[in-house]
């Protein structure tokens, strides 16, 4: 057991992409006393929430609410629409999509796994792991497709394992130009609530989103929102499903109901925090975490340091991958950090592990924490005696003395 006297004194800098920090006005909203998920007061917050979603989401098609991880709502939306032996086009950006493609197989799914080529220097075994979806490759393999074989094209809309984040509308697009029916699957977990994320209007089947990320919540609900095709798809699906079964949500969800418990308490929390990001603006929220980005990669790029992310156009607004000159162990750098100030930093993930660190910016953050965050990392990196080329800190300082913040209150 952690004895009292272990915790450090101040604040610990949680700065992973994810948990992101949690704002106090949202732990309060947890701290409410439970109600009774079958009583009025429930289904009148229940609707609250469901509304708000499809305003997040951007959608007017519904959004379904699970009490489970983003890997839960990975199953939901492939189990809902897809049949065994289906064969599904994934690309390869980073981990998490790696892994929504190890799923896919596990369900009896024909898997197929896209991703960019080419040769990089500082990644030569995995140079789409520093790259986006390239759209131009789905419209010409869609092409040859001429049966229409593949019913599915799975993406990660913004892949916090890199800090790359894919044009969307460029996948619909693609898929349009090659006329091909395949429904369109995005996982937008961390890109939700913090970057531009349009369901409707980029033509999505299945959105795929979670609460621990850019809406500032602890781990625990996630979501499918859901087009009229997904919905039309269900009738002929044939892969088994329960927990996970559309129909039976909707059914309940009319009334604000669940068909079995809910997590209530991360239901006050959430209609909280959309009530929070719909008064910021969601415009708002997006220029702020695009700023944020931009800061930190200042600091990272006045270090010498590569990026993860080789593509500016694609850099994410919700983490920047660091990659560490060879020699340096990056989850040694992370513990020492760690221990020394007290600040966490995501871990490389995958085929990237121990060659790069993650800095989060997103969640309950401000210019002054990501400045802390980017000294932590300063001083652990001149400790582990990593030769930098500049002060990061006074080139992020610089960057948002320049650059001022957005209109609209504060997360």
């Amino acid at each position: 057991m952690l004895q009292l006297d272990s915790h450090p004194r101040g604040r610990h800098f949680l700065q992973i992409p994810g948990p992101s920090p949690v704002p106090d006005r949202l732990l309060r909203a947890l701290s409410l006393p439970t109600i009774d998920h079958r009583g009025p007061e429930f289904g009148v917050l229940g609707l609250q929430v469901l509304e708000g979603l499809r305003k997040i989401f951007k959608t007017s098609q519904p959004v379904i609410v699970y009490p489970t991880s983003g890997t839960g709502a990975w199953e939901a939306a492939l189990v809902n629409t897809l049949s065994p032996g289906d064969h599904v086009l994934m690309y390869e950006t980073g981990h998490f999509a790696s892994l929504w493609a190890k799923l896919a197989g596990k369900l009896g799914l024909e898997v197929e796994l896209l991703s960019s080529g080419g040769t990089d220097v500082h990644l030569p075994d995995a140079p789409g792991w520093r790259r986006a979806v390239d759209a131009q490759q789905i419209e010409q393999r869609l092409r040859r497709d001429s049966a229409h074989n593949i019913k599915a094209v799975c993406v990660v809309h913004n892949e916090t394992s890199t800090g790359v984040t894919s044009s969307i509308p460029s996948v619909r697009a693609a898929m349009q130009s090659a006329q091909h029916p395949a429904l369109l699957m995005v996982d937008t977990i961390s890109g939700l609530a913090s970057a531009d994320y349009r369901h409707d209007e980029w033509g999505v089947d299945v959105s795929v989103g979670g609460s621990q990320k850019g809406l500032m919540l602890p781990p625990g609900i996630a979501f499918n929102a859901i087009s009229q095709r997904a919905l039309e798809a269900t009738r002929t699906a044939k892969l088994p499903r329960s927990y996970w079964s559309w129909d039976e949500m909707l059914e309940s969800n009319r009334n604000g109901y669940f068909p079995y418990t809910p997590n209530t308490n991360l239901l006050y929390a959430l209609a909280e925090c959309i009530d929070m990001l719909l008064a910021e603006g969601l415009d708002n929220v997006f220029r702020r975490h695009e700023r944020w980005g931009a800061g930190v990669r200042a600091a990272v790029e006045q270090w010498g340091l590569p990026i993860q992310c080789a593509d500016p156009s694609a850099y994410s607004p919700v983490v920047t991958g660091v990659m560490t000159p060879p020699g340096t162990d990056a989850d040694a750098l992370r513990r020492l950090i760690l221990e020394r100030f007290d600040l966490s930093l995501g871990m490389g993930l995958g085929k990237v592990r121990g060659r790069m660190f993650r800095i989060g910016h997103i969640g309950d953050s401000n210019d002054l924490t990501l400045l802390a965050a980017i000294a932590g990392c300063e001083m652990g990196l001149r400790l582990s005696g990593v030769a930098l080329a500049g002060s990061g800190v006074q080139a992020a300082m610089d960057y948002f003395a320049s650059h001022a913040a957005p209109a609209g209150k504060a997360a």
